[in-house]
């Protein structure tokens, strides 16, 4: 490979010692040597700080770790993506995994493929147990096509999913207003820019995270789905939000059918 980009691995920590080391673990077996690993702990009482100097200690990546109080989530995750220096960004939070070791490599090959870098790589997603056992695909199969107004179906691409070009994410920092989805707002804005701009969003047709469902937006999951839907009013409209959410109760019942 000629041409080389970074790829920036941010993850989110606070208390997480139960379930930081197969993160950790996952980044660290990636044959990918361009990787930049954030380390973002919001003053953990517990071993997660210890985890994680551990693990740099033997790293092959470059591994900046920072532990000190935030307002949350999102707030922590702009921390990353400010401090970021790598073409791309990619959010792998305690208890989120890659599915193989050469994930980033396959990734990297794919965006330079392209005369014109890729404002998004994104791919499918594996719900996994909290112990990081894969209990089948997520819901949503990530569309040969996507595009900003994509979501007006739901979040069909996991954010742990969602490879964005840093230099575009950068422009749009997490809404702190949306305390659960802020998420989907973000990745959104991303989708805009990049069709403002005549960017590619590339599909990678495999699954390329591993994601902990038992995860903030879960345990929040009343709260999580009355932002989703301020969300899709403000970019698709109330009415079609409205429709579309009648949708998503009858699909629901058709699922909870066909599965009896």
């Amino acid at each position: 490979m000629g041409q080389q980009i970074t790829i920036s691995v941010i993850t989110i920590t606070f208390n997480a010692e139960a379930c930081l080391q197969r993160t950790l673990d996952s980044v660290l077996v990636q044959s990918y040597p361009h990787v930049e690993h954030l380390v973002v702990d919001g003053a953990s009482k517990d071993n997660t700080v210890a985890i994680a100097n551990a693990y740099k200690e033997k790293s092959p990546h470059q591994v900046i770790i920072s532990s000190e109080p935030d307002r949350g989530l999102y707030d922590a995750m702009n921390k990353g993506l400010q401090r970021a220096s790598g073409d791309y960004i990619i959010y792998m939070n305690a208890g989120d995994a890659f599915p193989k070791a050469d994930t980033l490599e396959s990734i990297a090959a794919e965006v330079l493929k392209h005369e014109n870098l890729p404002a998004v790589v994104y791919g499918d997603t594996n719900w996994t147990d909290n112990e990081g056992n894969v209990t089948g695909k997520r819901n949503h199969s990530a569309p040969n096509e996507l595009s900003w107004r994509s979501f007006k179906h739901g979040m069909l691409v996991c954010h742990q999913a969602f490879y964005a070009r840093t230099d575009i994410a950068k422009r749009f920092p997490y809404d702190l207003q949306y305390r659960h989805s802020a998420d989907i707002d973000w990745c959104i804005r991303v989708m805009k820019e990049a069709e403002r701009q005549g960017l590619a969003l590339v599909n990678m047709h495999t699954v390329i995270a591993n994601y902990q469902r038992e995860g903030q937006t879960t345990a929040n999951h009343k709260a999580s789905l009355k932002e989703r839907f301020d969300i899709m009013c403000h970019y698709y409209g109330t009415f079609t939000t409205v429709i579309m959410h009648l949708w998503f109760v009858v699909r629901g019942i058709i699922r909870k059918f066909v599965n009896c």
